[in-house]
């Protein structure tokens, strides 16, 4: 039986993406499930530096890595790949990798490189492309601070134009502190998403020994995404 394949976005860069993938995937882990993770395109690295989706493997525990392409500047995809003189890797092509471990995984998550519609390649592929040739839902991270209803409701808007399910919002760096503006952005962002929020990960989750963040994932994720959080709880942060 062919796996589900997941993929996660955020509305830009730094947001947390890689160690809400490496969560997702811990709890996908501590149910039993055969978990892949897919980078379509690392930027910003050398050749042989850990990237991304090793870097979920080390948080997570024992999974499967794919890397399609590695650009050494980091910029946008299609600008490292067209400045470093190597092919650029295509929405059809990320589908097709994606497809082929869901073949013997039961969770396939696929990472974006920054937002959803950051250019893959020259004809102005994205992965929201890689998503509809997928027909996958998409997992959204987003920011806690001021300013992010504006990106998270863009991102929402973007999916919607290419009917494609949003599954939920994730924040990638809940603060220890969190002003007013982040408790009320836990109310304001599921309204102009029209999605639930599923989560929110400590910021500074990534520096966490591998074990202490398996056993706390469970804490920052919703049930839907194989936690116990009840997101309502986060409001009553200090």
């Amino acid at each position: 039986m062919r796996g589900r394949v997941l993929v996660i976005t955020g509305t830009g860069t730094e947001v947390g993406k890689t160690v809400v993938t490496a969560a997702v995937a811990a709890r996908a882990l501590a149910d039993g499930q055969r978990v892949a993770v897919l980078k379509p395109a690392q930027t910003g690295l050398p050749a042989r530096a850990p990237g991304d989706a090793a870097e979920t493997a080390r948080l997570a525990g024992r999974l499967t890595v794919g890397e399609l392409a590695r650009y050494p500047d980091p910029l946008a995809p299609a600008t490292a790949a067209e400045r470093s003189g190597l092919p650029p890797v295509t929405p059809a092509e990320t589908a097709k990798a994606a497809e082929e471990l869901a073949e013997d995984h039961d969770l396939v998550l696929v990472e974006g490189a920054g937002g959803l519609l950051v250019r893959f390649d020259a004809l102005g592929g994205t992965l929201a492309d890689a998503a509809t040739l997928l027909a996958a839902p998409v997992l959204v991270v987003v920011e806690a601070r001021l300013g992010t209803l504006n990106l998270t409701a863009l991102t929402a808007e973007a999916l919607r134009a290419r009917a494609l399910p949003l599954a939920g919002l994730v924040i990638g760096r809940w603060p220890a502190a969190p002003d007013l503006a982040a408790r009320c952005n836990l109310r304001d962002l599921p309204v102009v998403a029209d999605a639930p929020l599923l989560g929110a990960v400590p910021d500074g989750a990534g520096a966490l020994p591998p074990d202490t963040f398996q056993a706390a994932s469970a804490r920052w994720l919703a049930p839907a995404l194989g936690g116990r959080l009840d997101p309502a709880t986060l409001a009553d942060s200090p």
